[in-house]
């Protein structure tokens, strides 16, 4: 094994690592996705495509894998170079846009797997699943719970997000209602993330959800985990499964 992966001996074979070189990630979004990218990146997964027109805000550097200087900066550029410096041989590309019904079709064309850490202020995401799934791509949801993570994947015959409920406006709240509410059916509730569920939804302005950097770093080890099982042929949980992590328990 090259010394850049070596101390990854015992948990990684030779031959997945060399492998997973080339299995190809399309990052949707690079918020939570940053953090993602790196983790991804520094296992060894060289080939990443980042697609993200939005720029890094003071407000993100609580959870979000930038620092103070990159304020006003193209995420997805900012993501980019940072990663190259991590690894100069690595393939990563960016695209400055947002994306849309327009240019989605063409951006996810030769990817293997997909991250949608895209914005639920549209439906968007969902279109975006459901363009992936046709072109037979894995797509992970990665969700910062602040003390945890959740982390779930739309399969090519899979089930869709929206398949929870019949409101056309689905967002990240509805999975995270879905998760407890089946945590608790099943005897296990997760009784600190009901009361940020329901503090949230009590909050009296239309704030976006509260997240911390604990979540961000531990989704992004779950998505990194998920996608070495999925590149390797290796069993993972399929929606309307999911993970779910937590330092609370």
């Amino acid at each position: 094994m090259e010394e850049r992966y070596s101390r990854n001996r015992l948990y990684i074979t030779e031959e997945e690592q060399e492998y997973i070189k080339s299995f190809s990630i399309l990052l949707a979004g690079s918020g939570i996705g940053s953090n993602i990218a790196e983790c991804a990146l520094r296992f060894g997964f060289e080939n990443i495509t980042i697609v993200d027109g939005d720029t890094v805000s003071l407000s993100n550097l609580n959870r979000q894998n930038y620092t103070h200087q990159d304020i006003s900066a193209y995420k997805s550029e900012t993501l980019h170079n940072r990663l190259k410096n991590i690894n100069p041989n690595a393939n990563i590309s960016f695209v400055k846009e947002f994306i849309t019904k327009d240019n989605l079709h063409e951006i996810i064309e030769g990817h293997d797997i997909a991250i949608n850490a895209l914005d639920f202020d549209s439906n968007i995401p969902l279109v975006f699943d459901e363009a992936c799934q046709k072109k037979n791509i894995n797509i992970l949801h990665p969700y910062n719970l602040g003390w945890g993570g959740l982390v779930t994947v739309i399969t090519p015959k899979g089930l869709p997000l929206n398949s929870l409920t019949s409101d056309e406006n689905f967002n990240e709240l509805k999975m995270v209602e879905y998760v407890a509410g089946y945590l608790r059916f099943w005897e296990k509730p997760n009784e600190w993330l009901e009361k940020i569920i329901n503090d949230y939804k009590n909050e009296k302005e239309n704030l976006p959800p509260p997240q911390l950097a604990v979540a961000s770093w531990m989704v992004a080890g779950m998505c990194t985990h998920v996608m070495f099982n999925i590149a390797t042929e290796k069993p993972y949980k399929k929606f309307p499964q999911f993970y779910i992590t937590s330092i609370m328990e």
